[in-house]
């Protein structure tokens, strides 16, 4: 999938909905405040950081998309938001990104991700002592959710349980995960219906 052609179009009403929930359910799962920094892994437009930049200090937002950070860049020069750092990057380019921080989330983003075993294991050497890790993922399905992208080569989905071994075996302690949010899309005139849960780690 390549997200520079689906940019300047991504941000819909459903999307915006979905990342407001998102947004309230990290916020009230881990402890942070106006001193803690954090980064978005696979920021997007900035969908969700849009609605969590005054919880903290700074956001770093991360992604590997041109077309997305240019839809990001215009965001936050139109709503003149001063601690929103974007960085177009590959986030295991170590000279790149040379900083850590207390607070890593993603919304969305892991499914895409063909090793998870190693970018948790990133996510941890980005991660300061006592931070959290936030991971909002679709629940296991049958692939149909990404049925119209046929170049799709990631998960269907993560079992949460397998997830959580993996967080575990990184090294992540106080894990915990629900399934929150419940909806569904229309493909090729066939209803999908999708589910999505949030995991929280502490390092």
């Amino acid at each position: 999938m390549s997200f520079d052609d689906y940019a300047k179009n991504w941000d819909t009403d459903k999307r915006i909905n979905r990342a407001k929930i998102i947004s309230k359910e990290i916020i009230d799962l881990i402890d942070i405040n106006n001193t803690s920094t954090a980064m978005e892994f696979g920021c997007g437009t900035g969908l969700i950081s849009f609605n969590l930049y005054d919880k903290f200090k700074n956001i770093t937002l991360i992604d590997s998309s041109k077309g997305m950070i240019d839809v990001l860049n215009s965001k936050i020069h139109e709503y003149k938001v001063g601690n929103m750092i974007p960085l177009k990057l590959d986030i295991f380019n170590e000279e790149a990104l040379d900083k850590t921080f207390d607070v890593i989330y993603n919304s969305m983003v892991l499914h895409h991700i063909k090793d998870t075993q190693v970018i948790i294991k990133r996510f941890y050497e980005l991660i300061n002592k006592d931070g959290y890790l936030c991971i909002v993922d679709l629940n296991e399905e049958d692939g149909k959710f990404h049925k119209e992208y046929p170049d799709f080569d990631g998960h269907n989905g993560f079992n949460q349980e397998k997830l959580k071994g993996i967080l575990s075996s990184e090294g992540f302690r106080d894990i915990e995960s629900k399934t929150f949010f419940y909806d569904k899309k229309i493909i090729d005139g066939e209803e999908v219906n999708y589910s999505l849960f949030l995991i929280k780690a502490k390092k």
